[in-house]
């Protein structure tokens, strides 16, 4: 999705046309992560960019991408560029966990349980 978002409609109140937006960017990302995932991946990545124009537009983490829309319309802005675009993603593989991290964890929760038994 690219779009140049508007904070001002004629006869609507800042505050609704603001959510608004912000529905319309949770919709699109929500239909997104309903489509098929192509084979070997695990996840629905999306790169995000916004700016107050399409050419100053500045890559954000998607997590921070509402907050950067809030942000622009309570400062003033009349409108705002965001481009979103979905795509497959597989998470890395973890790391093997050494030998000695889970005898750490095991004991720290066993000594734990322990202490919720005392009377």
């Amino acid at each position: 999705m690219r779009k140049v978002f508007s904070f001002k409609a004629e006869g609507r109140h800042p505050d609704r046309v603001l959510d608004a937006v912000k529905h319309e960017i949770r919709k699109y990302l929500k239909r997104e992560r309903r489509r098929v995932l192509p084979e070997g991946t695990d996840f629905w990545d999306f790169d995000c960019r916004f700016g107050l124009e399409k050419d100053s537009a500045e890559v954000v983490l998607l997590s921070t991408l509402i907050a950067q829309v809030d942000a622009a319309a309570k400062g003033g802005a009349e409108h705002a560029y965001v481009e979103i675009l979905a795509r497959a993603a597989q998470r890395p593989p973890r790391p093997p966990r050494a030998e000695g991290e889970d005898d750490a964890d095991d004991a720290a929760d066993d000594q734990l349980n322990d202490e919720d038994a005392l009377p």
